[in-house]
């Protein structure tokens, strides 16, 4: 059965992992961007299905993409 997540949810999640802080207010479903801002101060999008799955909880400037293979 999959989780149902809200906001609040997500936004305990965001703090309990990550240093960044989330800004996005209401939460509309899994390809939602969600506008985040890291602890340098830069403010990022990602969708939380990256955030949570794929450990991209940082800027691109403290954590630049990976290059494609």
């Amino acid at each position: 059965m999959n989780k149902k997540w809200t906001i609040d949810k997500i936004k305990e999640f965001v703090e309990n992992n990550s240093e960044s802080k989330l800004l996005t207010t209401e939460y509309h479903g899994f390809s939602q961007k969600l506008l985040l801002k890291c602890a340098c101060g830069s403010n990022f999008e990602k969708t939380f299905t990256k955030f949570k799955n794929k450990n991209q909880r940082k800027c691109e400037v403290c954590q630049p993409p990976k290059e494609s293979r």
